[in-house]
């Protein structure tokens, strides 16, 4: 029997570009970007369309528009008459993506969850000054040695595991300095790979704790309803429903660990899910849970065609 898990991306799938042939090709996609540069007072569509890619990349860009364009591919499903309660029984979202599973789940509206990635984009960047945080992908090590790895490195700096995202595939995030010696230490440790990554910031760490107490007050202020199906948390790797569940690990995502690995382990073992089905821009999701279980069905949701295909299947 099929049991799907619909899953949203996070930062990194962001391409100029994104979108743009969902708003050609759907007024209801158009209504959402519309909706979004509504509520942030700003053209964010022209950005993402069009604009420079350096523009896009900053965080308080990159983030709205990621779920701008996963919110545009469910309502076009919406309009087609697929409902993601009839489909799906789990969402889950890779970092940002929790706040567009649970704007596709219907805990936020679609406002909301614009502005609060904007507060969350914008306070993660100023939790500390350029230059002095970033990130690393270690390639080839278990979680466990990359723990070890990032406590090494550490010394007084903060350098912890920020995403686990498939086996053999870890990133650490801390001050730079520290982050650097990682990288050395997890080479000599046996790490195929182990390169800084190009980011604006050091997400999932202890330096975001700034950004942590700016969402806690941003998320006070907005409703959040009880999600239709439940949210498989990033922090957790479990589901949840109550609102002020939600709210905290929220919160807490913005210095916890992305536990993906697990997240999509948990999908696919208790959670009985069969397909995982990645809506939003590119593939990335889609790759990791090929990597994490081989015998589970996962498919993109990016394009026009994409979406035909998926209606197509959904309705046969």
């Amino acid at each position: 029997m099929t049991k799907r898990a619909f899953t949203f991306p996070g930062q990194g799938s962001q391409a100029v570009g994104m979108g743009k042939d969902l708003a050609a090709a759907y007024p209801e996609a158009r209504a959402v970007f519309q909706e979004v540069d509504e509520a942030l007072g700003q053209r964010l569509s022209a950005i993402m369309f069009e604009g420079s890619d350096d523009i896009l990349r900053l965080t308080e860009n990159a983030q709205p528009a990621l779920m701008a364009v996963s919110l545009a591919i469910m309502r076009v499903l919406q309009a087609k008459g697929i409902r993601l309660v009839d489909h799906a029984a789990f969402v889950a979202g890779h970092s940002l993506g929790e706040y567009s599973a649970l704007c596709a789940a219907g805990s936020f509206s679609l406002a909301d969850a614009a502005r609060l990635l904007r507060i969350r984009g914008l306070a993660m960047q100023k939790a500390v000054p350029v230059g002095h945080g970033t990130m690393a992908a270690l390639l080839g090590l278990d979680l466990a040695v990359a723990r070890e790895v990032a406590a090494e490195a550490a010394g007084d700096d903060v350098c912890d595991v920020a995403n686990d995202n498939a086996p053999g595939q870890v990133v650490i995030s801390g001050a730079t300095a520290a982050v650097e010696r990682a990288v050395e230490i997890a080479k000599a440790k046996g790490a195929k790979r182990a390169l800084l990554l190009p980011v604006s910031a050091p997400f999932h760490c202890a330096l975001m704790q700034p950004a942590a107490e700016a969402m806690q007050a941003a998320l006070a202020d907005v409703t959040v309803n009880a999600p239709v199906v439940p949210l498989v948390a990033n922090v957790l790797a479990a589901p949840i429903t109550d609102p002020d569940d939600i709210r905290r690990r929220l919160v807490e995502q913005v210095t916890g660990v992305v536990r993906w690995t697990e997240s999509v382990t948990w999908l696919t073992g208790p959670g009985g899910v069969t397909h995982l089905a990645e809506l939003g821009t590119g593939k990335v999701l889609t790759g990791l849970a090929k990597r994490i279980n081989a015998e589970a069905v996962a498919t993109a949701v990016s394009t026009p065609a994409d979406i035909d295909a998926f209606v197509a299947e959904l309705s046969a």
